[in-house]
């Protein structure tokens, strides 16, 4: 299909999800549309895809919430979780939004990598989105892993959650 993933090393295993990647707001962005069709780029394939490197690798320190948040905007906090207001009005809608669109909790991740520490989180988020089939990550945007399923997603290229048996994150506890 296509060249070697970015996620693979020269072995050809997967590489571990990156610490980086985990936005204040608990989104990962690894997992994102923009992230996943920039490491796989492609638009040389047809499509027109914004990329993203993700909030804090592009040093927005957090995209959706920082106008919202005083400690956010000036990079006073990592997590939203360490503030006294978690979780938000804010953070709630858009997990809101996330757990009904997109499979995803961002309070739920946040409370995750508090309890548990990010490294477990980061372990369990590997296995939970792991595509079946390859290895790789299946996007949380629309269900699909960009490695096995870009033939689908070029014949619906709005596909989302719900099509023909996408596939689904495996529960982590």
């Amino acid at each position: 299909m296509g060249e070697a993933l970015d996620r693979r090393n020269i072995d050809g295993k997967c590489e571990p999800m990156d610490e980086s990647l985990i936005a204040p707001c608990g989104m990962n962005c690894g997992l994102c549309v923009s992230y996943l069709a920039r490491k796989h780029d492609i638009n040389t394939q047809g499509f027109h895809k914004s990329y993203c490197p993700g909030c804090i690798a592009r040093g927005k320190n957090c995209t959706f919430m920082k106008q919202h948040c005083d400690l956010l905007g000036k990079g006073k906090v990592r997590y939203c979780f360490q503030c006294d207001a978690f979780p938000c009005d804010r953070l709630k809608a858009l997990d809101l939004r996330y757990r009904t669109k997109y499979h995803l909790s961002m309070i739920d991740n946040l409370t995750r990598i508090k309890n548990k520490g990010i490294g477990i989180f980061l372990l369990e988020e590997e296995e939970k989105w792991k595509c079946r089939k390859c290895g790789d990550v299946v996007c949380c945007h629309n269900g699909l892993c960009l490695n096995c399923d870009l033939e689908r997603l070029k014949t619906d290229k709005k596909y989302r959650w719900g099509g023909d048996k996408p596939m689904k994150p495996q529960e982590v506890s």
